[in-house]
């Protein structure tokens, strides 16, 4: 009887479960309920505050982002004005990642997400 290593054992199933995990996260839907066009990026929170031109949303995992209002900002989902937007609102928000200040070129209000 030939004897296996205990390590080539590990690294076996160490390969193993990555390719299931990789193959998981790949064919799982999109959490996004926003669709970004080119380089923006989504990100979904809770707005902690609304005054003027500008929104700051938490997403309540450590990360808190500051957006300003671009020239035509598109509004959709529960309100549709830039103007309606207020604290506690959950809104999904699409930027550009590398712009300085980010700019909320879309903004979804969703209804609010129960807490964990």
């Amino acid at each position: 009887m030939r004897k296996i290593a205990p390590s080539f054992v590990a690294r076996s199933l160490g390969f193993g479960f990555a390719v299931m995990a990789a193959a998981t996260f790949a064919f799982a839907p999109a959490a996004h309920a926003i669709e970004c066009d080119g380089m923006q990026r989504s990100f979904e929170g809770e707005l902690q505050k609304a005054k003027g031109d500008t929104i700051v949303v938490d997403n309540k995992k450590g990360d808190k982002i500051k957006f300003v209002q671009p020239p035509t900002p598109d509004v959709s989902g529960e309100k549709t004005a830039w103007e309606d937007l207020k604290k506690g609102d959950w809104v999904a928000v699409c930027s550009k990642m590398l712009e300085k200040p980010r700019k909320a070129y879309k903004v979804s209000v969703m209804p609010p997400k129960d807490e964990d």
